[in-house]
């Protein structure tokens, strides 16, 4: 066997980089990864240097691993800055470092790929031991496995990172048949609250409109493009991914993605472009032209509740963070990632800090249990 790194998807095989991927992880794919890096969203101006890990036996690839050399910490979801200013202030460089994670998509999948019929631990363990020798070999700060799934942090925590545990909030489709069957199971006073929200659009005049990749012209993209980015200038960044991304998309993956448009008078003022892949919808980027009351519900979580139980979906990740998704029953949810930093006292000073900080999220979760919207009857 022999570990290669690489520094463009493209110079693998699709065929041979989706047979390890799978079909339920639509951002694995080899399509939505090579679309990053050919439009640009990814590259040296960025900070997202593609170096992914590839282990062949012979000619054949039997494992791999997605993997970037970021000179930031932007677009990760995992944040690290306050580790970044310590080095920094310790006289030492942070950057750059590795990052096994997809650019600008917070969702938990597998990073380690492995063809069916190898053993797991050892071609993952393989992985593991030449990723951290790139990173000696380069004098590299740390690697950052982010979003990682269960078997994956299992047997990273074996070789010795360091694992960090955060929250999201995930709805949960428990067999409903319609929106409203859904509500009955909720507290009378928030059963109220989000019909309300939804009368409130309705008596608007907006109307939605739920586009796949097939539906998605060039001209729908200019209508969909300022929407999106209008939640980056916002905040005074520009967007993470360009028009040419949501195109090649929608042309190479058009059963993966869903735009969820909202219309006022024949004229698109917000959207929610969505993913799904197996029993999950994964709702990721959001934007409008203007304020509407109730339109952010509307459009980013009551549309793709909807689509999911029409579809038979069993999951949504609507993305990070936000409170206000509690009241609407996304459920928390706990995510992961792992960290091998290369300075020993670093490295213990992040091994107490994350001890404290998951005993914080610990706490938080149970918290937030308390205050789901569910009636007792149907917890």
């Amino acid at each position: 066997m022999r570990t290669e790194f690489i520094d463009s998807i493209e110079a693998i095989e699709p065929s041979a980089w989706n047979a390890l991927a799978g079909t339920d992880h639509p951002f694995l794919r080899h399509e939505f990864l090579a679309s990053i890096e050919t439009s640009g969203s990814v590259g040296r101006d960025t900070g997202w240097l593609p170096c992914h890990a590839a282990l062949y036996d012979d000619r054949k690839l039997i494992a791999a691993l997605p993997l970037y050399r970021k000179t930031n910490s932007w677009g990760e979801f995992v944040f690290d800055f306050a580790w970044a200013e310590a080095y920094q202030q310790a006289g030492l460089h942070y950057y750059p470092k590795l990052v096994s994670a997809i650019p600008f998509t917070p969702v938990t999948g597998p990073r380690f790929l492995t063809a069916p019929g190898h053993d797991f631990d050892e071609l993952a363990s393989t992985l593991i031991l030449t990723t951290r020798r790139l990173a000696e070999q380069q004098d590299i700060s740390s690697w950052h496995v982010l979003f990682a799934e269960q078997r994956d942090r299992e047997i990273l925590e074996q070789h010795g990172l360091l694992l960090r545990k955060d929250c999201q909030f995930h709805w949960h489709n428990r067999g409903y048949s319609t929106f409203d069957d859904y509500l009955t199971g909720l507290r009378s006073s928030k059963r109220k609250k989000l019909r309300r929200e939804r009368r409130r659009i309705e008596e608007s005049g907006i109307i939605f409109r739920q586009l796949s990749g097939s539906d998605l012209t060039v001209e729908l993209w200019r209508d969909i493009m300022p929407l999106y980015a209008s939640s980056f200038l916002r905040r005074g960044r520009k967007p993470y991914l360009n028009e040419g991304f949501f195109k090649m998309i929608s042309n190479h993956m058009p059963e993966h993605i869903l735009v969820i448009l909202a219309v006022y008078h024949d004229k698109p003022i917000a959207c929610a472009i969505c993913f799904h892949g197996g029993d999950t919808l994964y709702g990721r980027y959001w934007g409008s032209s203007a304020r509407y009351h109730s339109l952010h519900f509307e459009t980013c979580y009551y549309q793709g509740i909807e689509y999911c139980i029409a579809n038979g979906l069993q999951h949504f990740e609507p993305g990070t963070q936000g409170e206000h998704k509690i009241s609407r029953g996304f459920e928390p949810t706990e995510t992961w990632s792992a960290h091998s930093l290369s300075h020993p006292q670093f490295a213990d000073a992040v091994d107490a800090f994350l001890d404290h900080e998951r005993t914080y999220t610990d706490e938080y979760i149970d918290t937030v249990r308390g205050h789901m919207p569910f009636r007792r009857d149907t917890r």
